[in-house]
């Protein structure tokens, strides 16, 4: 088994994500099984789309609970991320529950438009590689709430979760496959987690 591997569901950004930790030196395995996720030293939930059907694909893969039950590290990145927590809006859709809050839609706002896509400045962090001030790359219409694992803050119409870190769960609601030198920093963090 891999020392990396990214779930791969058939929806995502898996060859980008894919790409990322191949430039940092890091092979990383698509996988699709229970048995890979549990086995996976470090596994990547990626996410592009709807939580709804990304929650129907785990459950129709047998995902949910082998995810629920791991304890070595797992990174979920934008939607992905999302799906770490307990509900989302978006189609009152009930998600992993491993961290404690709530997904909520975005609102639109004069100069916050929806979705929220482009480069925005952190406004905090807290151990995961990136540095307050660095400006990461956005494509999302939901955001978790800031709360106690938020481990990187930023402002899009409210302080929303930009990445978060609780025990082995790391998350990213940026994508740091496209955010160069910081989201190569937190890739590399999260690989020496």
């Amino acid at each position: 088994m891999s020392e990396l591997a990214i779930l791969d569901l058939g929806y995502g950004n898996t060859d980008s994500i894919r790409l990322a930790f191949a430039r940092l030196g890091a092979e990383a395995e698509l996988v699709s099984d229970a048995g890979a996720v549990e086995r996976a030293e470090r596994l990547v939930l990626p996410g592009v789309g709807a939580a709804a059907f990304a929650m129907r694909q785990l459950a129709a893969n047998g995902l949910v609970e082998p995810l629920k039950r791991r304890s070595k590290p797992l990174l979920g990145i934008c939607l992905g991320m999302q799906m770490l927590f307990e509900h989302s809006d978006e189609g009152d859709t009930p998600l992993l529950g491993l961290i404690s809050g709530r997904v909520r839609a975005l609102e639109p706002a004069p100069g916050v438009p929806v979705p929220h896509m482009g480069w925005t400045r952190l406004d905090e962090t807290s151990g995961v590689g990136l540095s307050a001030g660095d400006y990461v790359y956005f494509a999302h219409s939901f955001a978790c709430d800031d709360g106690p694992a938020t481990a990187a803050r930023a402002t899009y119409g409210r302080p929303i979760a930009a990445a978060v870190r609780q025990g082995h769960l790391w998350g990213a609601q940026f994508h740091p496959e496209r955010s160069s030198a910081a989201g190569a920093r937190f890739l590399q963090a999260f690989l020496a987690s």
